[in-house]
């Protein structure tokens, strides 16, 4: 049965969970265990698969269902790879030349790709069969989409605009992710590519809502009870977290990034496209503030990663961040060190209060 605590149980009776809460997947950042830890408390854990083989993310789902009965979901970037043409990346390697004499590093030592959904991931999704897959950077084609709802998966999409939320609402996904600015990492734009407009979660949210008849989870800048009670107020029916849980034991991010994260001021964060080719919002530093933030000469996503990931292997093996995707979003200060599943559990509690005490 729904908790009725919360505003609206949209969200909860759809996945089949007890928390309003779905923790962001981040690429790169971690693995099973953080998704099993959230999943277990009985909001949603999220599985990133765009760094994964086949292989490696069947061996994933089984490790979280090793370790909980509870659902996850499993997420995909449905980018369309460039064609190959190596002008683009020779130009961004030669803008990026002192830097690998500087640290003596090979500029054609290549590294770093994100996958596209295809047809190899779609086998997997056929076969492991989770409680929800989403999708960012748009909807895959419609055929690989159409075999992921006959799994019976509930179908959820970033999106950034309201027409966006439109879109993904006439192919007749189960929730929208509605992603602010505020969020980290890359931007979920699929139909548009100007970044300096793109909406804030408080203005996004009610837009959303207002425009489609699902589920809208509101995502950007939410780290505590009180942005959970806001997402609410603002006629969300959930919120996605991401930035909050890096902070967590669960996460695999650098002893860098941690540090990074801890230090972080309210304003340190930029969308930058210097790392991959693609908007993403990170911590401010050497390298996004001497070419970037965002540059025209940077490859295609995720072209741009081939020149700056040796770059990042070199610096960090020195103890230096300052060539790293510090991925983060702006309420990055807010975030505590504390087990995933005690956080979850903390920002489920929290949102509870603050909302009883809204509602006088």
């Amino acid at each position: 049965m729904s908790d009725a605590r919360w505003p609206t149980t949209r969200l909860l009776d759809l996945l089949d969970i007890d928390l309003p809460i779905i923790q962001a997947p981040m690429a790169g950042a971690h693995g099973p265990e953080l998704v099993a830890a959230v999943s277990a408390t009985g909001a949603l854990g999220s599985l990133p698969c765009a760094m994964h083989t086949p292989e490696s993310a069947r061996n994933d789902v089984s490790a979280i269902r090793k370790a909980t009965n509870r659902a996850f979901q499993m997420n995909f970037f449905c980018h369309r790879d460039p064609k190959p043409d190596p002008a683009p990346e020779e130009r961004w390697r030669k803008r990026l030349a002192r830097y690998y004499a500087e640290l003596g590093v090979d500029p054609a030592a290549g590294g770093g790709s994100r996958a596209p959904f295809d047809e190899p991931l779609c086998e997997v999704v056929e076969e492991v069969r989770p409680k929800a897959v989403s999708f960012h950077f748009g909807p895959p084609p419609g055929d690989l989409l159409e075999r992921v709802r006959k799994t019976g998966a509930k179908l959820l999409c970033s999106a950034t605009t309201v027409r966006e939320a439109v879109f993904l609402a006439g192919k007749g996904f189960d929730a929208i992710i509605a992603q602010g600015s505020e969020a980290g990492g890359h931007r979920g734009m699929f139909l548009t590519d100007d970044v300096a407009a793109q909406v804030g979660t408080f203005a996004l949210v009610p837009q959303v809502v207002d425009a489609v008849d699902l589920p809208v989870i509101a995502a950007g800048g939410i780290a505590d009870g009180r942005g959970i009670a806001a997402a609410f107020a603002l006629g969300a029916s959930g919120v996605q977290i991401g930035t909050a849980y890096l902070r967590t034991p669960e996460a695999r991010i650098s002893a860098l990034h941690r540090e990074a994260l801890k230090n972080a001021r309210d304003d340190d964060s930029v969308l930058t496209n210097v790392f991959t080719g693609r908007p993403a919002r990170g911590i401010k530093n050497r390298l996004i503030r001497e070419v970037g933030p965002i540059s025209a000469q940077a490859p295609a996503f995720p072209s741009a990663l081939n020149a700056t990931m040796p770059l990042r292997t070199k610096a960090e093996a020195t103890g230096s961040s300052e060539f790293s995707a510090l991925w983060t979003g702006q309420a990055g200060r807010l975030g505590r060190e504390m087990p995933a599943g005690a956080l979850t559990l903390a920002l489920a509690a929290e949102a509870l209060e603050r909302l009883r005490t809204l509602a006088g």
